[in-house]
């Protein structure tokens, strides 16, 4: 994995996800619903934040099938990333967790079947969705 540019440093957990794909982009808006404590940040890949992120862990911003979090300097990808995001809302969503048990291959199948079909099962965005004001500074 070539790492070019420096490891990006935050002080809480960044969600790196595309802005243009209605699911993923509906995801976020989750997110930002019932992540009540405000523990994670959002950037999109479309942006130079979530694109620097994405070369800087080997990932093409411009062809990606994964989303990602970075957490404390490391990366999760796939069905780790949904499991650790699903993990740091809180209750009752945390109980989703139990996928965690279901071999990671297995996840990451399930996974990468949905991201990589994603535009034609969902449908793409001709822009990037944008937040509300309110939402605003969770967002980079």
């Amino acid at each position: 994995m070539e790492q070019s540019e420096p490891a990006p440093r935050f002080d809480r957990p960044v969600i790196v996800f595309d802005a243009l794909c209605v699911l993923c982009a509906a995801n976020a808006q989750f997110v930002l619903k019932h992540d009540r404590r405000g523990r994670f940040l959002l950037a999109s890949m479309q942006n130079e934040v979530g694109a620097s992120i994405y070369r800087h862990y080997g990932i093409d911003p411009a062809d990606p099938d994964s989303f990602v979090v970075l957490e404390a300097g490391r990366v999760l990808r796939d069905s780790d990333a949904v499991l650790a995001v699903i993990g740091g809302l809180g209750w009752p969503w945390r109980i989703a967790r139990i996928a965690k048990f279901i071999p990671k291959p297995w996840r990451d199948w399930a996974y990468l079947l949905v991201a990589r079909n994603r535009y034609r099962i969902f449908g793409r965005r001709e822009v990037c969705w944008i937040p509300t004001p309110e939402q605003a500074s969770r967002v980079l």
